[in-house]
């Protein structure tokens, strides 16, 4: 037997990274509701009790941003410049140009909006297809979320993190050795209340009672005290999340970030088509686990290559399921978007929680293959 131990971390929408990620994809959003074509490439950066965006839009319509960004901040709960950040007192700077029209050369004949690689992947450990570490990580950090904007615990603040190691035993999850839970919360809580709270009414809600056992070690807010956060606690940008934005580090990461671009940027419409992909190979029984790696040249509309990893669980050649690959979907940068409707605003529906293993999102559809 081969035994050995895997971590994967998530983090609520309220971390100063994901607020960011928030305000970039509700930019997007509000911008294809008003131009499907729109071409947004934003970036948001928050510090202390400021926001600043910046980056390039080409698209008909106008957003009042200020606004839209106050009422994001006010929506995830910050209220107090003196522990996290104000939406009512908070300084926003705009800085937004239009897309470059090198670029759109490009673009606007179909082709890929950058070069780069992109990876899927997909795997039998969970009923979503997702690994399971992650799976459970996004799920506290979920709920952490729940319990306070239901008042279920009611001196909890916006910012936190949740962190699970899974043991493995012949490459199949076995148990959970290790639960972390950081959590942002109110000066006069005791960490004892916090503690017995966060374990009766998010770890266990959460995590099967079979993987976990006399052995498993909980870790609740290990500095004692969490109470400064938020931007003001630590700076937050858009796209620095992006291995809890996929796979939690099992598969790997072609490097490009998510939140704020439109799908012309392969960077995340190619993503999305190879998660749908490698999901189907597994759903469909080709395999037991999937990577698959493709890369763009900026302009060009064709992949300029295609791999495919099914780690000696594969019932058919990798070579085969490239063939099935190319036979079957139509990998150009307008043909992804047209397969999986990317052209909506459907970006603040992926922004927290992991991009993947989301019932309601194309990407996620079983098909036959």
């Amino acid at each position: 037997m081969s035994k050995y131990y895997f971590t994967s971390e998530s983090v609520t929408e309220g971390h100063p990274d994901k607020l960011c990620d928030t305000i970039s994809d509700c930019i997007l959003d509000e911008y294809l509701k008003q131009d499907t074509s729109a071409r947004v490439a934003v970036e948001t950066f928050a510090s202390g009790n400021r926001i600043t965006i910046a980056g390039q839009i080409t698209a008909k319509g106008e957003v009042d941003i200020e606004k839209l960004v106050r009422e994001k901040i006010k929506e995830i709960g910050y209220d107090n410049e003196h522990i996290d950040m104000d939406y009512k007192t908070c300084k926003i700077d705009i800085n937004i140009t239009k897309q470059s029209p090198d670029i759109a050369l490009g673009v606007d004949v179909g082709g890929a909006g950058d070069q780069g690689i992109m990876f899927g992947f997909a795997c039998d450990e969970t009923p979503e297809y997702m690994p399971y570490a992650i799976s459970m990580a996004h799920k506290l950090s979920k709920r952490l979320t729940e319990v306070r904007r239901n008042k279920e615990i009611n001196y909890l603040r916006p910012d936190g993190k949740t962190q699970v190691t899974v043991e493995y035993e012949n490459d199949r999850p076995k148990r959970i050795e290790t639960i972390l839970v950081s959590t942002q919360h109110n000066e006069e809580i005791s960490q004892e209340t916090l503690k017995k709270d966060i374990i009766a009414k998010v770890i266990k809600p959460v995590i099967p009672e079979n993987m976990i056992d006399k052995d498993t070690k909980i870790y609740i807010n290990p500095t004692g005290k969490f109470v400064i956060g938020g931007p003001l606690g630590d700076t937050g940008l858009t796209g620095r999340k992006i291995i809890v934005d996929t796979y939690g580090g099992y598969a790997r990461h072609g490097g490009g970030a998510f939140s704020g671009k439109d799908a012309s940027k392969v960077d995340r419409s190619a993503a999305y088509m190879l998660r749908h992909i490698a999901k189907n190979i597994v759903a469909n029984g080709y395999a037991k686990k999937c990577e698959i790696q493709i890369s763009y040249a900026i302009g060009m509309k064709k992949p300029l290559s295609i791999h495919v990893n099914t780690f000696g669980t594969g019932i058919i050649s990798e070579e085969a399921l490239i063939t099935k690959i190319k036979e079957k979907f139509d990998l150009t940068p307008d043909g992804i978007i047209k397969y999986l409707e990317l052209d909506k605003p459907i970006y603040s529906l992926t922004t927290n929680y992991g991009h993947f293993g989301k019932e309601n999102l194309t990407w996620e559809k079983v098909v036959k293959f």
